[in-house]
């Protein structure tokens, strides 16, 4: 689908329940693919979930919340939430440990009017060391990420920034090429494909 033909391509204010860069920057992209000349700002907000969300329902919640929440700070056409969380693999089948372990999965939630788009991003595993700890104290994953990744991480230049505030815990994981503001656009992206074809999406049955 061309801008031209998008049905969004109008939208020119586009609020986002977050402040964090990287996750602006994700949706900033996601956005402009379908509405070239749409602003994206950011709202402080807060998810209603817990800091870190465990389990699909606390992911969506945390997303939904957030898209809602923008939605009535300001006069936003579009919002958008972003919520990212631990789900646990199920263990039936698993023939080692990482094929069984604790994956990181985020969602996108897009408010259009009354309509609403889900969308998800790709998962990756965390290392044992820090995802066994966050999921069972929500205790943010970041933080532990981050204090293993300095202990114990391939020597790099020194960046002292949070990784949620840079290239994330992603970006670190697989080398810069998947970095979070990427890993966000990825769940817009998949969470704007209703509100792109809403006829696909309101029939009941195939003709």
């Amino acid at each position: 689908m061309s801008p031209a033909s998008s049905p969004l391509r109008e939208i020119a204010r586009v609020g986002v329940g977050s402040t964090n860069p990287p996750k602006l920057a994700g949706v900033r992209a996601a956005v402009v693919a379908y509405a070239p000349g749409a602003e994206v700002s950011g709202v402080a907000v807060a998810s209603g979930v817990s800091d870190q969300p465990v389990g699909f329902e606390e992911i969506v919640r945390g997303a939904r919340t957030r898209a809602r929440e923008a939605s009535r700070a300001g006069a936003f056409e579009l919002c958008v939430g972003y919520e990212d969380g631990l789900v646990r693999l199920p263990t039936a089948g698993a023939d080692d440990e990482a094929a069984a372990g604790w994956f990181n999965v985020g969602c996108a939630a897009v408010r259009l009017g009354d309509q609403v788009g889900l969308g998800f991003s790709s998962g990756f595993a965390y290392p044992p060391a820090c995802a066994e700890r966050a999921a069972r104290e929500k205790e943010p994953i970041g933080d532990l990420f981050d204090a293993l990744w300095r202990a114990h991480g391939p020597d790099e230049p020194a960046d002292d920034r949070p990784s949620a505030k840079g290239q994330g815990n992603v970006g670190k994981l697989t080398g810069g090429v998947v970095d979070r503001a990427e890993y966000t656009r990825h769940a817009v992206v998949c969470a704007l494909a209703s509100l792109l074809h809403p006829d696909l999406y309101a029939r009941k049955e195939i003709a």
